[in-house]
């Protein structure tokens, strides 16, 4: 177990220059109607707010029936879903519920001093909001309170995603996203049917009184207005290219939490193991090589050669000793010599297969005392006394008498 990897629970709402400093403390936001309000959220309100009244004043009354009231229903029925999500995520309290109990919102948080404690939240207290929290809860810094099961801070909200208005954050995503693609269908089918069949589009009574396609009614049926069809399709375009954005901005990011879902985890979770995986990383390329470099330094020619051992164990190369030194040191050239008289011995000792264990034994000292008394004419008297013992074996004449046989005594 590697105890002293785990960090402490901890979030600072507010970094100071020092951990001497005092950090000052606001009033903390009971919900997303508290003020300040956010640009986000103005936006946010203003785009539902246009394509709500564009699609259900313009161009979904110029579908042709019964399209205009599958239209009228689907897409209805996302944009209310929609608007009581939105305003029940906004409005409900993600507090800690020991939070809610003891705060007034009205009063301001006390001052956070670092030289006392280093963290927001350590050991499951809130020094800030002075309570005992859960091990979910994180201290928003923008909020100023402790947020029960907390997600993440939503700036198209005003308010914290915790526990509590979770549900309500998600319904408002995807009823947002199945209306935004409803709203694409529908203008890029008038869009379209305008250059192909624009009677299609004119079913209502009120382009009875009209003569040409020139001239569209808008706002059908309570309040007709006059629109060229360049306005048309300029709103038309606009419209498209708006939805477009805002699916591109909400799409990604109902999938992200869908995924979160099947996992398990919160938005907070998944930045921390993030971080942990990135800080696992880092470590693993800082950790020092314990691995010795290799040594690619040549070697020393001149090193000690045990020729004496090498053929005593049978071998046919010479072996380096670094240990031991040797009162002669033979250069690679003697060592070659000595490597071919091996060879010649072991020639003649193919001849004498039918020698005694004793007549081994003594050939085998004899090649090890003319080893060591060996000389540069060596090598001719061992060629000369491998033909004399040849010679002195045995012939029988062959019956042919065309050559003469040695004898086979195996």
């Amino acid at each position: 177990m590697n105890c002293f990897s785990k960090r402490l629970r901890r979030t600072a709402p507010i970094p100071g220059s020092s951990h001497n400093d005092l950090i000052p403390s606001t009033p903390p936001r009971r919900n997303g109607w508290s003020w300040p309000l956010q640009v986000f959220q103005l936006i946010g309100w203003l785009v539902y707010s246009y394509i709500a009244i564009v699609s259900f004043g313009i161009y979904i009354p110029l579908l042709p029936p019964p399209w205009n009231h599958v239209a009228y229903a689907l897409t209805g029925s996302s944009f209310i879903v929609h608007f009581l999500a939105h305003i029940a995520a906004v409005t409900i309290d993600p507090a800690d519920a020991s939070v809610r109990v003891k705060h007034s919102y009205a009063s301001p948080m006390p001052l956070f001093d670092r030289t006392k404690q280093q963290h927001v939240i350590q050991d499951l207290h809130c020094y800030l909001c002075d309570v005992n929290v859960g091990p979910k809860v994180k201290h928003c810094s923008i909020c100023n309170k402790c947020v029960e099961s907390f997600d993440h801070h939503c700036k198209w909200l005003n308010n914290c995603v915790g526990g509590r208005n979770y549900r309500f954050f998600f319904v408002a995503m995807s009823s947002a996203t199945v209306g935004t693609i409803l709203v694409i269908v529908v203008v890029l089918f008038v869009f379209i049917q305008h250059y192909l069949d624009p009677h299609i589009l004119r079913t209502a009574p009120q382009f009875d009184s009209l003569v040409g396609n020139t001239t569209w009614l808008v706002f059908l049926p309570f309040a007709p207005i006059k629109t060229s069809s360049a306005g048309l399709l300029i709103i038309a375009f606009v419209t498209v290219m708006l939805s477009i954005t805002c699916l591109l901005l909400i799409g990604p990011l109902l999938v992200f939490h869908l995924y979160l879902l099947s996992k398990g985890i919160s938005t907070y979770d998944h930045i921390k193991i993030q971080r942990q995986k990135k800080a696992r990383k880092q470590e693993t390329h800082l950790e020092p090589h314990d691995s010795k470099p290799y040594d690619k330094s040549p070697q020393i020619k001149d090193s000690p050669v045990d020729c004496q051992s090498a053929l005593s164990h049978g071998s046919s190369s010479c072996q380096i000793d670094n240990e031991a030194s040797l009162a002669g040191r033979f250069s690679e050239s003697v060592c070659a010599e000595m490597e071919n008289f091996q060879r010649s011995s072991k020639k003649v000792k193919s001849f004498r297969n039918g020698s005694t264990t004793h007549t081994q034994n003594r050939e085998r000292n004899k090649s090890m005392k003319t080893m060591e008394s060996w000389n540069p004419d060596s090598s001719e008297e061992a060629q000369s006394s491998s033909v004399r013992s040849s010679e002195s074996v045995p012939r029988v004449q062959d019956p042919l008498g065309s050559s003469v046989m040695t004898s086979d005594y195996s």
